[in-house]
């Protein structure tokens, strides 16, 4: 911190936030007895609360958001001098950034050649269910219509994503939810449904993906949504000959494939989008989070030319165009962020280092389920990470929800930020969540696995 804040200069501020903000994902009534968190600076990978106390982040923002880290004053000139020129009109007219960053955004994702802008995750989903829908309405009198979403996986949070959600506790009490989304399979070997193991897994992890669309009808199912690694349902990574087996599938039925990158695109996984580990060729990719690393609120629906000419196919028919709107698609703030957090990653090799880290990482947390069997299996790809909980390695039982969450509570307590799984799977929310920024070095990563490796022997003992 800087120096200058006492703790009487905040006292305000702590009795404001408590009288009147609702806060997100947490439950409000200890902030009867106790303050609420609140977070007043940020550098690097470093966060500072209202007491002074210094947290070590391995969570990029709460919610794997801030790739490039805390404090980056070129990207906030970048916005405040946009701002200053021209801040914000409907998104039926461009701006200098929008067109400065979809064409930069473009070459990175060969195969895909169009940009909506919209303002979160949630709407970037929402954006494509819409196009499969009026697609399915001007192609196929309305009934290619339904939308395939995994178990375990998640996509927003509006009504009609979480209708696409594949996490029970999210979605409870939020029904009734919008007609036309059916459930596949989750490909987690770990918790294998098969008796099979690395390439035949993933082939029937994929073929079980091929028996829903029989069972629906192939004519009725308009697009199949996939995260390219699960995050917030246990940070899943996809066995080996998953994807290939999925773009096969979606070829043979004519079934758009969107990929949602809400966490992993723009550097997470070491490649600029998580389905270029793959080489799979998507017809929608979703973005936000990472993409101005929070600096700016911006998400994106990418879409191929393909998809993007069927609704150009009639000009003289005024329903046939993408009849829709984000308003604050139109701020210019967004993608002038967005354009200076690419270059940052990009002048700063941060994906070779998040490739490095998240190695590092995985070796870490390797080692240490040598020395805590209650680590049942480490995964990840690139700086996400996750590593599954269990009370018991032979028989897999997950440990308890609220050891994992004293697990998490004691690295606060270090000043370490981590993640888990809660409030998705009823009995699985037992998997440590791990996302520090792409800056991270080699003495970050250590300093979080060992504040992991004495959490654990604390809690477990």
């Amino acid at each position: 911190m800087d120096g200058n804040l006492q703790p009487n200069d905040i006292s305000g501020i702590v009795e404001a936030d408590r009288a009147h903000v609702w806060h997100h994902l947490i439950q409000h009534k200890p902030f009867e007895t106790v303050d609420p968190r609140i977070i007043v600076e940020g550098k690097g990978m470093r966060v500072w609360d209202q007491n002074g106390k210094e947290h070590l982040d391995a969570v990029s923002g709460g919610v794997w958001t801030v790739n490039v880290g805390y404090g980056r004053e070129s990207i906030a000139n970048a916005v405040r001098d946009q701002l200053v020129k021209m801040n914000y009109f409907a998104g039926s007219a461009g701006s200098i950034p929008g067109a400065m960053f979809s064409e930069r955004l473009i070459s990175k994702m060969p195969g895909l050649t169009r940009v909506y802008f919209a303002n979160s995750g949630s709407e970037a989903n929402e954006k494509a269910f819409k196009m499969v829908r009026q697609i399915s309405h001007n192609k196929y009198g309305g009934k290619k219509n339904k939308i395939l979403y995994r178990e375990r996986d998640y996509h927003g949070t509006t009504i009609t994503t979480l209708s696409a959600g594949g996490q029970p506790e999210r979605n409870a009490q939020y029904g009734p939810f919008t007609p036309g989304f059916i459930e596949v399979p989750h490909c987690l070997e770990y918790r294998a449904q098969w008796d099979l193991t690395g390439a035949e897994y993933g082939k029937r992890a994929a073929d079980a993906i091929e028996e829903v669309i029989l069972r629906e009808g192939p004519d009725t199912v308009g697009a199949l949504c996939l995260e390219p690694v699960t995050a917030g349902g246990g940070v899943i990574t996809p066995p080996e000959g998953y994807w290939e087996r999925v773009q096969e599938i979606c070829t043979k039925y004519d079934i758009l494939l969107h990929i949602d990158e809400v966490v992993c695109g723009v550097g997470r996984t070491g490649t600029w989008f998580g389905y270029q580990n793959y080489g799979i060729k998507p017809d929608f990719v979703t973005m936000a989070k990472g993409v101005a690393s929070g600096y700016a609120a911006i998400s994106c629906c990418v879409t191929s030319e393909r998809v993007f000419e069927m609704f150009k196919e009639n000009a003289d028919d005024p329903m046939s165009y993408f009849r829709d709107i984000s308003t604050f698609g139109g701020c210019t703030a967004g993608p002038a962020a967005a354009l200076e957090n690419m270059r940052i990653i990009e002048d700063e090799n941060l994906l070779e280092n998040t490739i490095k880290m998240g190695d590092r990482m995985v070796a870490n947390l390797e080692a240490l389920s040598e020395k805590h069997e209650v680590i049942g299996q480490v995964r990840g790809k690139g700086l996400f990470c996750g590593a599954e909980l269990v009370a018991d390695r032979g028989t897999k039982e997950p440990l308890a929800e609220k050891l994992v969450q004293a697990i998490v509570g004691d690295c606060m307590k270090q000043g370490t930020i981590i993640g888990a799984t809660n409030r998705s799977l009823p009995g699985f929310n037992n998997t440590l969540c791990f996302s520090p920024a792409l800056i991270a070095t080699a003495d970050d990563i250590d300093e979080i696995t060992n504040s992991v490796d004495e959490a654990l022997t604390r809690v477990l003992a």
